[in-house]
């Protein structure tokens, strides 16, 4: 099987395959992936990563596989006014709910995974709720360092002398 040994920017190569992954299966630390075309290929680092839409996956042989997010059921949340907004906010993450934030002059936008208990909290904080299909690309946590979103460059082809699990 092949493997993944690092995870580029968009823009870095010619991808020769894809893979089509949502929010869960793009934060992983080991994952064998199957590519659209029925290839399978392992990512297998030290620490989860955390993919987005558009990077590219460097397989050991030197070729790219591009990382397509799929469409998630969400709601994307808006409100009257940046004190609501961040009401709001501050009730999702007391729930620990990933929240993608959308910037804005408007106070912003965020979007959850669809929830119809939380979309009626939302509505009794005074907020709106939109149902939609879109990639959820997730504000990482406090600790996962580097804003969010560390690319890890890893070679890895020495031998560990244990298996992984």
């Amino acid at each position: 099987m092949r493997k993944i040994y690092g995870v580029e920017p968009s823009g870095s190569g010619e991808p020769e395959d894809s893979v089509r992954l949502d929010h869960d299966q793009r934060n992983r630390r080991r994952m064998v992936y199957t590519t659209d075309a029925g290839r399978p290929i392992l990512l297998d680092m030290m620490r989860p990563v955390h993919l987005r839409d558009g990077d590219l996956l460097r397989i050991e042989d030197g070729s790219l596989v591009r990382v397509d997010a799929v469409p998630e059921a969400l709601i994307e949340i808006h409100s009257h006014s940046t004190a609501e907004m961040v009401r709001i906010a501050w009730h999702l993450g007391n729930r620990h709910l990933p929240t993608q934030l959308l910037p804005g002059d408007d106070g912003g936008t965020l979007r959850i995974r669809h929830d119809h208990v939380i979309a009626e909290m939302v509505l009794g904080l005074g907020g709106h709720c939109h149902e939609m299909l879109a990639p959820f690309d997730p504000e990482g946590g406090a600790y996962e360092g580097g804003g969010g979103h560390g690319h890890h460059h890893h070679d890895h082809d020495h031998d560990h002398g244990r298996a992984h699990g």
